[in-house]
């Protein structure tokens, strides 16, 4: 698949992902440029699309941890991306999940939003499956602290 399919089809999973790790969107387009810039030199072949999918997740996060953890971040003041919900309980889960730490972040997404199991999401994340199921455990219980704290 070249370069073009790919963004086409798997651009917005990409995104998505860079974006609720790094809760910006400039940073997820950096993130997003990034990992398609990579599939592109690297030209990769994949046994099937699921690997494909997987190879493109990994490099995601990758891409989104290291970005978050450059000198040049740390140095730097957030924009404050605000986006307009039709609901009031999606800004408030938006809010309670800007809160997590992205280890956090990043497994609730992969197994909520991308529909990834927990042993999916270890082997995408490099993480063992005991460590994903006890990731999000801890940020189920977090989360729910959070939103409880906002009523």
């Amino acid at each position: 698949m070249d370069t073009e399919s790919a963004v086409e089809r798997y651009g917005s999973m990409v995104y998505r992902l860079a974006y609720a790790q790094l809760r910006s969107r400039h940073d997820a387009d950096d993130v997003f440029q990034e990992v398609f810039l990579r599939y592109h030199r690297a030209a990769p072949s994949f046994e099937s699309e699921s690997h494909r999918k997987a190879w493109l997740l990994r490099v995601t996060a990758n891409c989104a941890k290291s970005l978050a953890a450059s000198p040049w971040r740390k140095r730097s003041v957030p924009l404050e991306d605000v986006y307009a919900y039709d609901q009031p309980e999606e800004s408030g889960l938006d809010a309670a999940l800007s809160q997590l730490p992205p280890k956090y972040r990043a497994v609730i997404h992969l197994y909520y939003y991308e529909g990834y199991s927990t042993e999916e999401i270890a082997r995408v994340l490099g993480r063992r499956a005991s460590t994903v199921r006890a990731q999000l455990t801890r940020a189920r219980q977090i989360l729910a602290r959070l939103l409880k704290e906002d009523l």
